[in-house]
């Protein structure tokens, strides 16, 4: 209950940063979904050759290491959530921790857009089981992290440059600590998609077939 009031109040304290980094994030996502409008003929084909590889590999019942998959993906994205912690510490890395948050955008963008736009409803019923739970967690951290850091650096400025009275300890102490709790947070999600997604992919095997012959029609 308490922790709920924190963050209630964290989002009131800095509701225009929120904003304002979603604003950055869904013109990403816009972005994405666009991009895939450029892809060209070969780009398009390369891409479908690696999907259907993959279903290819699920349907014959090669299951991966559950234990490196979720190594594999619990580094990537606890370096990109420590990657905003660390721009945070510095005045220098605000317009980078915007960048960061535009990519991530774009990547999710990229990646459902071109499921719905080659598979229709078949692709847009892969996202939803395999890119869309991790992400309805993962993009609140990075949002967080993202505005933590944006947040944190204004401080420092102030502290620092501004000559504005303030103890920066217990600042930086509550920094550090929601860091902590966002890698948390992201080792949860890490193991979703490393055990639980695949077994979610598995009732959708049939589906994953038809598109796999589409594949190899267009390769």
């Amino acid at each position: 209950m308490q922790g709920n009031r924190k963050l209630a109040t964290h989002v009131r304290t800095n509701l225009s940063f929120y904003l304002f980094v979603f604003a950055i994030f869904a013109t990403g996502v816009v972005f994405g979904v666009v991009l895939v409008s450029a892809l060209t003929l070969d780009m398009t084909q390369d891409i479908r050759r690696h999907l259907g590889h993959f279903f290819e590999s699920m349907i014959q019942g090669g299951q991966p290491d559950s234990a490196r998959t979720f190594w594999s993906i619990f580094s990537m994205n606890v370096k990109w959530t420590l990657l905003i912690w660390l721009l945070g510490l510095s005045v220098i890395g605000l317009p980078l921790i915007l960048v960061l948050d535009f990519f991530k955008g774009a990547l999710i963008g990229f990646t459902i857009g071109f499921l719905v736009g080659e598979y229709a409803w078949k692709g847009l019923l892969f996202a939803l089981v395999s890119v869309v739970p991790q992400n309805l967690i993962l993009i609140p951290v990075m949002l967080i992290g993202s505005v933590s850091a944006l947040s944190f650096s204004v401080y420092l400025v102030k502290n620092r440059f501004l000559k504005q009275r303030g103890s920066l300890s217990q600042p930086l102490v509550k920094y550090c600590s929601l860091a902590f709790v966002l890698v948390l947070l992201t080792a949860g999600v890490s193991l979703y998609e490393a055990y639980l997604s695949p077994m979610l992919m598995k009732p959708i095997a049939p589906d994953l077939v038809s598109l796999i012959g589409m594949f190899k029609e267009t390769v």
